[in-house]
């Protein structure tokens, strides 16, 4: 008899996206002829074609394995150095940061990493948890999967969590808690809200941190959206001291360089930064993750690899520029169009999310459906990222500016009051 991780029995009925499109699915087979064609702003999915220099790139390193003389077998299983290279020293050195290539350990995304990296993080029950709400559901979900929490309660919540609410009040952005926690997400600039961190913040937290010598585990995957880093919105936690000693990054090629399709991200282990054991004793989490990635991983493919690489060429640079620049120009726009219907809005400026209050009177659901039947518009419901989500909703800005104008049309004929 094979028994099962019953952890998996606690996650909620689905995770958000599949669920959005099964709803989406079945609204287009009950009205198949409304004249409108669908057009979707909920995942967080990039729509325009790669940089011209990350097609070259994979194009060559494609001949390479074609001759004997440059073939390459299984990739190492943490980065090739000319990858990590590249990495140290256009996102960190160039900015005066002290990380070295073998610190750095490229994946297939962050995605895949922000839950990998419960492998090396102590038995269930063993560490407080802290997340925010709203939250990327997959911190949420990875930590069920893992018997890091118990059931969920009435309120949607989970035993064993703690979380961190994150309100307009606050500017979506949580203070430090009173209690002590051992492992606390942070995403910023923020999905789903958009919002941004400022330096003052993430001091607090860094302090809090090596005061109760916590993890933070802390998300940059739209870090290239960042408005003006550098004042007052840092880029990376590893500008502030000690945080070599109590955090790990996450970064993403998928948002900045369009790698939604190719995958490759790579995340940040310091060997400064220690776990401990049972007993107490002190140990570096680097090791743990070279040994998790040397046995469960055969790495990202050359390919890929030698694209990602491309991505810092001066030609990469500037086309990631224009990526940029095209995805918060529509996230201006439907900024802009939000507001002029007189909607709260947040986010859409550090951030390719808009993050929107609910008219009064409607959930998040409910605002869902009404976008979908009026508009024939998917968003994605606040409510799915948490219980201080309800009554938001989220529009991405990853679209073509076509799209995004249509959009901003068929919501100004939207019916906005209760039913």
């Amino acid at each position: 008899m094979a028994f099962i991780n019953e952890n998996y029995l606690k996650l909620q009925a689905g995770y958000l996206f599949p669920e959005i499109g099964r709803r989406v699915e079945a609204f287009a087979k009950t009205h198949p002829s409304t004249g409108k064609r669908i057009i979707r702003c909920g995942i967080g999915d990039v729509t325009e074609p790669l940089p011209a220099a990350a097609i070259a790139a994979m194009h060559r390193a494609v001949d390479e394995l074609g001759r004997r003389e440059t073939f390459r077998g299984y990739p190492p299983p943490t980065g090739y150095e000319f990858l990590r290279n590249a990495i140290v020293k256009t996102d960190f050195a160039d900015f005066g940061l002290k990380i070295e290539a073998d610190e750095i350990f490229v994946s297939d995304g962050s995605k895949g990493d922000c839950g990998a990296i419960l492998d090396i993080l102590g038995a269930p029950g063993s560490n407080r948890i802290g997340i925010t709400d709203p939250v990327y559901p997959v911190y949420v979900d990875t930590n069920v999967m893992a018997g890091h929490t118990g059931p969920v309660n009435n309120a949607g919540a989970y035993e064993g969590l703690t979380y961190l609410p994150c309100t307009a009040e606050n500017g979506f952005v949580p203070a430090v808690p009173k209690e002590k926690l051992e492992v606390v997400y942070l995403c910023y600039p923020n999905n789903p809200t958009g919002a941004m961190i400022n330096r003052d913040q993430l001091t607090a937290w860094v302090k809090y941190a090596l005061a109760n010598d916590a993890i933070i585990l802390y998300d940059v995957a739209y870090q290239a959206y960042i408005k003006d880093p550098g004042k007052d919105l840092p880029r990376s936690i590893y500008e502030f001291d000690g945080a070599r000693r109590c955090a790990v990054e996450f970064h993403s090629f998928s948002k900045d360089g369009g790698f939604t399709g190719v995958r490759c991200g790579y995340t940040v282990v310091p060997k400064e930064l220690n776990g401990t054991t049972r007993g107490g004793e002190k140990m570096p989490l680097h090791g743990l993750w070279t040994r998790r990635w040397s046995t469960k991983s055969n790495g990202v493919s050359y390919p890929v690899q030698r694209a990602a690489e491309a991505l810092y060429s001066p030609e990469g640079r500037k086309q990631i520029k224009g990526l940029i620049d095209h995805y918060m120009g529509n996230a201006k726009i439907l900024r802009e169009g939000c507001q002029s219907m007189g909607l709260e809005v947040y986010g859409g400026v550090n951030a390719p999310y808009v993050w929107v209050a609910c008219p009064d009177g409607l959930s998040s659901w409910v605002m869902f459906d009404r976008m979908l039947e009026q508009a024939n518009v998917v968003i994605t419901p606040g409510s799915g990222f948490g219980s201080q989500g309800e009554g938001y909703f989220r529009i991405s800005a990853f679209n073509s500016r076509e799209n995004v104008e249509e959009v901003v049309q068929r919501l100004k004929a939207l019916t906005l009051q209760p039913a």
